[in-house]
Formats: structure tokens, sequence, C-alpha cells
């Protein structure tokens, strides 16, 4: 399965074309991204100069068609990204390289990098915006990504891969909760509450350390503040209650509390709470109180009624069972998400080691044959010491015999797919078990209750 994407290149602003294109492909042949350099596939073009090549190519595209139009396009890019422990980075080369051959029909040079850099493996094509006898140009036609990407997906198929079935629009996720608006307003009030926080000594302080927080400060008649980004200022009276002077000044005097606003934080809305004790609380408080408790109550009860039936439980008894079941597959994702974070940290040390340790190999080797000379140690402490670390990292893994990097690679892969397949089970999951253990509190409660009542009802009667 791969997702494709087609970008236009254009000359960077302040650059020349050459530059520009030299930053292109330096970032695309990345030696770091694209094991050092052997990821790295070309056609009609040397990958060492390739911005050369494609710089003379379209000098020959001027000489021939006399033409050196303004704001051009320097060059395109496909992106081309593999699901992850599906393919190997050779074989994702060769498929980009297809793909790239199939889609410019052999008229135009370009370079194919794979980068092995993320967890899925990605092909980033480059190729030039002239053709190869600098006679045209590549015209971006209508709908040219969709195109590429069915082109893509008829590679894949070639090869054995996957293809990404389309989803229709009904049937499409649609999103539901937006990020909440932050207006001037509500910045300002966010950082009036944490300079109240500090407690400044008098009015003339806090108005100082407004200053330091980059607020402009104009005292009149009434006080107004301007932020960096603020085109206007805007009055202290109109921030609402518990932000106008007076009150400002009532609150740093210590004649008055503060009435923190919290505009800029939402707390997410639980579907089921734990009921309130009313009896406990009904020794604090009136009966307005009572009142107010009985109908939050009641609300609380049928929420988790309303929970039960979706879950369809029926008896306390499925309800013990449920939460406990939810309950414990909570906590056996949480241990295998720990278990994966685990395994990946090893990987990557143990990927690190392997790698120093073929490096430094022939150097530890030599330093063995010298007879572990001092001299010899000297002129090479940092090869023979990373080779030692290593050895010991192996041993305390517990390897014995050393894997290659790219198996290593695609198990990494894969349990970091796994991992975030778990993840969003696990907040799914971790959601459910704390809605279910409320309901069970709250139906329990509500049974309590009624015990009581009965036990109340059967002393009076006994009384009589």
């Amino acid at each position: 399965m791969a997702a494709t994407r087609l970008i236009a290149l254009h000359q960077r602003k302040g650059r020349s074309v050459a530059n520009s294109l030299g930053e292109r492909t330096d970032y695309v042949k990345n030696p770091d991204k694209t094991e050092k350099g052997e990821l790295v596939t070309s056609y009609a073009c040397d990958p060492m100069t390739v911005d050369e090549e494609f710089l003379l190519q379209k000098r020959q595209y001027h000489h021939i068609t006399g033409k050196e139009p303004r704001h051009d396009i320097i060059a395109y890019q496909i992106r081309q990204s593999f699901k992850p422990g599906e393919i190997t980075p050779e074989e994702a080369n060769r498929v980009g390289y297809e793909l790239a051959m199939r889609f410019t029909k052999g008229n135009y040079s370009f370079i194919v990098a794979t980068h092995t850099d993320r967890s899925h493996i990605h092909n980033h094509i480059v190729y030039n915006s002239t053709s190869i006898d600098g006679t045209r140009k590549f015209k971006n036609f209508w709908l040219s990504g969709r195109a590429l990407q069915r082109l893509s997906d008829l590679v894949c198929l070639e090869h054995g891969l996957s293809v990404i079935e389309p989803v229709p629009y009904p049937l499409r996720e649609k999103r539901e909760t937006y990020p909440q608006h932050q207006s001037a307003r509500d910045l300002i009030c966010r950082d009036i509450e944490a300079i109240l926080l500090k407690k400044p000594k008098d009015f003339p302080a806090f108005l100082q350390m407004l200053e330091e927080a980059g607020y402009e400060v104009k005292q009149g008649k009434n006080i107004a503040l301007k932020g960096n980004n603020q085109k206007r200022f805007i009055r202290l009276s109109s921030l609402g209650e518990g932000f106008t002077e007076s009150a400002l000044r009532e609150i740093i005097a210590g004649t008055r509390k503060p009435a923190f606003k919290s505009r800029s934080y939402t707390k997410r809305e639980k579907r089921v709470d734990l009921t309130i004790d009313i009896q406990k609380k009904l020794q604090e408080k009136g009966p307005g109180y009572a009142r107010w408790a009985t109908v939050y109550n009641l609300k609380q009860i049928a929420k988790s009624m309303l929970l039960l039936r979706e879950h369809g439980v029926r008896t306390l008894d499925q309800l013990s069972v449920l939460t406990d079941e939810t309950v414990k597959r909570r906590d056996a994702l949480q241990i295998q998400m720990q278990e994966s974070e685990k395994r990946l940290t090893e990987i990557a040390a143990l990927k690190k080691h392997i790698i120093n340790y073929s490096k430094t190999r022939n150097t530890y080797e030599e330093y063995r044959k010298a007879g572990y000379s001092r001299k010899f140690f000297e002129a090479h402490r940092e090869e023979i010491t990373l080779h030692k670390a290593a050895k010991q990292a192996f041993d305390e893994l517990g390897v014995r015999k050393i894997p290659k990097v790219k198996e290593l690679s695609a198990e990494y892969a894969e349990i970091l797919s796994s991992k975030k397949q778990a993840y969003a089970e696990f907040r799914k999951t971790r959601d459910v078990a704390q809605e279910l253990l409320i309901a069970k509190q709250n139906i329990e409660s509500l049974f309590e209750a009624e015990k009581q009542e009965k036990e109340k009802s059967r002393i009076l009667e006994k009384s009589r």
C-alpha cells in the first residue's frame, strides 16, 4: 500500500535556480536517511551531480526554444509512502524507480531516494521539469495527482503489495469537536490571572508586571491594554466582572477573592459522574442544596442506566463482569504498550551498536593482532572504545548471533505500528472502564440507599 503526492518545486525567494535545486536534491540524498547513499538511484543523470545536470538541461531548453519564463517550476517531487513492515527498502526503491519511469515515460531525468528514518519507508522522487533533449517542459495536467495515485496502485499490485481502498464520503469519519478559539480578551484574562497568582504588592506593581509580559498599558480614565499581536487597545472594563480596575485593586489589596474565568481550558464533559452523598452534604449545606443534590443524583443515575443499556447490561452481576473484563483489558493494553516501548528502545540501541561494531571490527582485529598495544590503543581510542561498548551491550542484551539491521528495522516498524493500534484501543478502553466504574458505584449506591430506606421503615414499624 502506497500513498503518493505530487509537488511542484519553485525557485526559493532570494535564491538562484542552482541553489534551489541543490538544496532540494541534497535533502533527498541525505546519507543519514538513505543508508549512506545505498538507496539512491537515478535515470539519465548521476546522483552526485543531479542538480548540475538538471540546470544544464534547462540551459539547453533556453538555447533551443529561446524561452526563459519567470517564476518557473524548476522540478517536480513525488512522495511515495508505504505501509510499515510491508516492503523492504530495496524493493521500495525499485517500485519508486518503476513508478517514475512510467510516469515520465523516460523523457525526464530523475533521482529516486528511499528514506528509512521514519517508521514507514518512503520514496522521494525528484524529476526535472525540462525534458532530457531540452525541447519541452513537463505539463502538470489536471488531476495529475489522481493519475499518479492510480499508476502507483497499479505498480504496487504488480509487485504483490496492497493498495488503499477508497472510502465513500458518507462512510468517512467526520470531525465532531473543534479547538476552542481564543480571542484577544481571553489571552489578556489568562495573563492577568497568571500575574495575580504572583501576588503583586500594589496596583502599580501589577501594571509593571503587565508591561514586562509584553503589554502596552494606556492609563487614563479607563485603563486599556494592547498586546504584541493586537491592533487596538482593550479596556479592562470590557473584560467582564472580576477584571475591572476596581475589582483588580480589591483583589491585590486582599479584600476580594479572584474569580478566574479559565477560558483557555475546557474540561472534557464526562458522560457519567459520581453521585453525591446527600446525607453527608446536608450536614454542611442547607435545604436548597438538598434539593439540588437530589436532582443531580437523579440525573447521574439516569446517565448510568443509559450507559448500561448501551452495553446490554441488565443485572448487577453482568455489570460487575463487564467492568472487570474492561479493566483487565485496559491493564493488559497498558502492559503491552510498556513492553513495546521497551523493545523499541532495545532495537534502537542494538542498531546503533551493530553499526558501530561493524565499522570498528577491522580496527579491533588489528588492535588484537598488535598484542593489545598501548600505542595502538591511544591512536585508535575512539574506535576501540565503541567496539568494546558494542560487545558489552550485546552481552547485556543476551545477543549471541548479531541480527541484520534490515531485520531490526522491519521489526521496529511492526512493533511501532502495533503500539499505535494498541494505544488507540487503550484510550477508548480506558474511557469506557472509567465510565463503567462510575456507573457501578452509582448503581450500588442506589441499591444501598434503598436498603437503608427499607431498614428505617422496618424499625419504624417495630416501634409502633
